[in-house]
């Protein structure tokens, strides 16, 4: 079956499911299956529901080498308590930063450049090979994720297409909340001093109270997105919700 058409078909049989029977399939149904994490503010939570299925889940980490040392702490700290064994870290080359980023300042004037050298060519080289991939994406967040499914249809730019899921697609905020306390889940440390929302040092600010969670992310900079996620060969920038 054309892949468009086997991903319909699962997202009229998984209508009625939840996000735990979504993963199981995934790892358990689909081949060369990878799960992309950040490790940040609500990662915990896919992880959670993987390693329920698989503790040796192919998790990719992407280092950005200009992260948050509380975050690679955390990282850390997730991978031993939920007994990941699999976790992949990835990052640029030594050549292409030499050559394009030597002073690590190329976030000052070229944002997406430096995302693209530093997130999504090491993701997409990663990610050869592999038949699915599983992200933390949920409709909640707007722009373009608000008519997301649990399946689609990836299309890098020069690559195969394969298969995109994304089983938190339907979970609201308070629904990530009541999955932390009831699993008991180890928090990322900056949630607790104002950062809902994080990604690398230079480009993640501090959120005040009544702005939207991603806010703090690119702040002033037009930019919502690193440019991981294509949608028809086209790097998909969601405007932020509401």
């Amino acid at each position: 079956m054309p892949l468009d058409g086997r991903v319909q078909t699962l997202n009229r049989l998984f209508k009625d499911k939840d996000a735990q029977d979504v993963m199981d399939h995934a790892l358990t149904q689909l081949r060369e299956t990878s799960l992309v994490s950040s490790f940040g503010a609500e990662s915990v939570v896919l992880l959670h529901m993987a390693a329920n299925v698989d503790s040796n889940v192919h998790v990719l980490f992407i280092d950005t080498e200009l992260l948050f040392p509380e975050t690679l702490a955390y990282q850390q700290q997730v991978a031993n308590v939920l007994g990941l064994t699999n976790v992949e870290t990835i990052s640029a080359s030594r050549n292409a930063v030499f050559e394009r980023d030597n002073e690590n300042l190329l976030h000052l004037h070229d944002p997406d450049a430096c995302c693209a050298l530093r997130k999504t060519e090491p993701l997409q080289k990663a990610l050869k090979g592999t038949d699915a991939w599983i992200t933390g994406r949920k409709r909640v967040q707007g722009g373009e994720r608000a008519a997301l499914d649990y399946f689609e249809v990836d299309r890098p730019l020069g690559e195969l297409p394969r298969i995109k899921i994304n089983p938190l697609a339907f979970w609201d905020r308070s629904d990530i909340a009541d999955y932390l306390k009831q699993h008991n889940l180890p928090r990322h440390p900056l949630v607790s001093k104002g950062y809902p929302s994080i990604g690398c040092t230079p480009c993640t600010t501090r959120v005040n109270d009544g702005e939207d969670p991603r806010a703090g992310r690119w702040r002033d900079q037009g930019k919502t997105e690193c440019g991981i996620h294509f949608e028809k060969g086209r790097i998909v920038r969601p405007a932020r919700a509401s």
